[in-house]
């Protein structure tokens, strides 16, 4: 005899588009990497070196489609722009072997990281959790992912962002601190890793405000490209 759960409103379920099918890639968990390209952090006065890697999270109902609105956040007046490789895995575990790694990884796709920079200061000053500068609505917006079956494991490949048509950012994923594997290792450690799993993977220099009306496009060579265009404040 089978039991039928009675929900009280329908549950809506995060996805993101695979390119070149009518599938969906049903969004689990958001993690980002933070600081993850030597020239962004010394721009952000960290020091470069090989620390560990550290991490914060984003909603999964943050994202926003390709070629969607992301509408200025309230609270802010300084929301910056990072353009970023996401990862996304199509198997889970705990203490993944480096070796391994790139074996959980179903694809790949373009992100932005919209970050209320002036909230995240704050944050940072008094020692606070960063999730008013990180983890608002609207706050991850990402390109339909291209599987890994059809294009491999990028290891390197220029990555850009234009705002209004001028370059803001512009690197090559090869620069790295931690690889795609390493992050992945490194993160099943502290969490169970599972299918739907996006990892945000780090921002090159050039960090940078936006403002309403703004035409944001990034590429990261190889992937694909990701558009998106800043609306009225939310």
């Amino acid at each position: 005899m089978s039991t039928q759960t009675s929900y009280l409103f329908a549950p809506e379920i995060p996805s993101l588009p695979v390119a070149g099918s009518d599938e969906r890639f049903p969004v689990r968990r958001v993690y980002c990497v933070g600081r993850n390209y030597a020239d962004h952090a010394r721009e952000m006065g960290s020091d470069p070196e090989r620390e560990p890697p550290f991490f914060f999270a984003k909603h999964p109902d943050s994202l926003v489609e390709d070629g969607g609105v992301f509408p200025y956040p309230p609270g802010s007046s300084d929301v910056h722009h990072e353009i970023e490789l996401v990862v996304a895995l199509g198997r889970g575990g705990v203490d993944i072997a480096v070796e391994q790694a790139l074996a959980h990884v179903y694809g790949y796709a373009v992100g932005l990281d919209m970050t209320r920079r002036d909230l995240q200061g704050e944050a940072r000053r008094t020692g606070r959790p960063w999730e008013v500068g990180k983890a608002f609505d609207h706050a991850a917006p990402c390109s339909a992912l291209v599987p890994a079956a059809r294009i491999g494991h990028p290891t390197a490949g220029a990555i850009w962002l234009e705002v209004n048509g001028e370059t803001r950012q512009r690197g090559d994923i090869s620069a790295l601190i931690w690889s795609i594997p390493e992050v992945i290792a490194y993160l099943s450690r502290l969490f169970e890793l599972r299918p739907g799993d996006l990892i945000y993977t780090g921002t090159p220099a050039g960090v940078g405000p936006v403002k309403e009306g703004d035409r944001l496009k990034g590429e990261v060579e190889g992937v694909g490209t990701l558009s998106v265009t800043v609306g009225a404040r939310g």
